[in-house]
């Protein structure tokens, strides 16, 4: 008789990543930074503008402002000569403009009064009469011809960068053009991670028998400094209880989240999972996702409260999937940010999927440009990290769904899962 408990069945992807994100408190410090230093940070408060961009009509163009009405054909059909009354260069305001004259004007340049178009310079003849300066246009402008208006870009009183967004280069220059020389922001998480296995050793070292190199602390390190962490990377552990409970409680104490690698099974030699239940608890194992089916959720006490706890598994595909999958909306959230749901994209499939798995499965593919479809890495194994490498995005397939050459199906870019 088999008195050994049974095993519970794995939550569904949905339901794990909804409970997941149902713990996920954006931190409460909001600080002060430079905007030049902002990039990647989230903002606390929506951005209002307190001026107009442009704060002025300006020339989009090197030419000459004109009113359009002095520009009427001469009565033998002959182009009207305008006289060139004053030359207006980028940050200088010019004088109102004369009846029946032309201002020579520079791109981003103020409209001086008086100008309602712009003749670029292609188009206009230049002539001496007498010592001075005239024009003439092969082309007649209409009202508002290469100007740019007014508040074309921003309304004074708009708001242009809600709570919430998460700074992108453009974001922090939009903010510069209204004169925001410093943003409030959410402070940076603090995530500490370590590595389990006696197995592992760092690049450089002698690989004995038996041994792997450490790729995945390179990879997790990486994805956490890109979605702008404070990564305290405490390094490989080894296979040994009270050495994963003593890095537990350090990263506990030091850190907002703790984010592991490898330890999540139920082997002998497998200690995260009961070094999390003796230090804290554990709230969510087992995921029917492929690859990664050990992720787990849990919080390990400290003074006064506890850290955040995600378990990845060990093998580096997993540990990536998981990654992108769970822990990336999961610090999106912890950091303030408003959008968390990866791009999805409906493409088609160049390939044929007749077995798939009953867990939900993110396969690693390669969008093709020539025949616009997407190809399936040959070896789609949990531990051939040259997938990820060679893929440019992940497959989102439901459990048992097979695919056939030619269906429609969700594409999620790398290009936006890693930033």
């Amino acid at each position: 008789m088999n008195d050994k408990p049974a095993r519970p069945e794995p939550i569904p992807f949905d339901d794990a990543l909804a409970g997941l994100l149902r713990h996920a408190a954006p931190v409460a410090e909001v600080e002060e930074v430079a905007t030049l230093d902002a990039d990647q940070r989230v903002l606390a408060e929506t951005l209002v503008s307190p001026l107009s961009v442009p704060d002025w009509d300006n020339s989009q163009m090197d030419g000459y402002a004109v009113r359009c009405s002095d520009l009427a054909a001469q009565a033998d059909g002959q182009p009207r000569l305008l006289r060139i009354s004053q030359r207006i260069p980028a940050g200088r305001q010019g004088a109102a403009l004369e009846p029946g004259t032309a201002a020579r004007i520079f791109t981003g340049a103020a409209l001086p009064v008086g100008a309602d178009a712009v003749v670029m310079q292609e188009q206009a003849q230049v002539q001496d009469l007498a010592g001075v300066p005239h024009v003439s246009f092969s082309h007649r402008p209409s009202a508002g011809e290469w100007v740019r208006r007014r508040g074309e870009d921003i309304e004074a009183g708009a708001a242009i960068l809600a709570a919430g967004t998460r700074l992108t280069p453009q974001a922090t220059g939009l903010a510069a053009s209204i004169g925001a020389a410093r943003l409030r922001v959410y402070r940076r998480l603090r995530v500490a991670c370590f590595f389990t296995g006696d197995e592992l050793v760092m690049p450089g070292e002698p690989l004995e028998p038996g041994a792997i190199y450490n790729s995945n602390r390179f990879l997790l390190t990486a994805l956490l400094r890109r979605l702008g962490c404070e990564v305290l990377d405490l390094g490989i552990i080894g296979d040994s209880l009270e050495a994963t409970r003593a890095a537990l409680r350090e990263a506990a104490d030091r850190a907002d989240l703790i984010v592991t690698s490898g330890g999540m099974s139920v082997g002998e030699e497998d200690h995260v999972k009961p070094a999390v239940e003796a230090e804290g608890e554990l709230t969510m194992w087992q995921i029917a996702i492929k690859p990664g089916k050990p992720l787990a959720y849990g919080r390990v006490r400290r003074g006064g409260g506890a850290a955040h706890f995600i378990g990845l598994p060990g093998n580096p595909v997993s540990s990536f999937v998981t990654f992108l999958m769970f822990v990336r909306p999961f610090v999106l959230a912890l950091q303030g940010a408003a959008q968390i749901a990866p791009l999805r994209l409906q493409l088609v499939a160049g390939f044929d999927w007749p077995r798939p798995d009953r867990r939900r499965e993110f396969l690693r593919v390669r969008m093709d440009a020539q025949a616009g479809r997407l190809q399936l890495f040959r070896n789609q194994g949990s531990a051939v990290l040259t997938s990820t490498v060679h893929g440019d995005g992940l497959l989102d397939n439901p459990g048992g769904h097979p695919i056939r050459e030619g269906d429609v199906v969700t594409y999620l870019p790398f290009a936006d899962l890693l930033n």
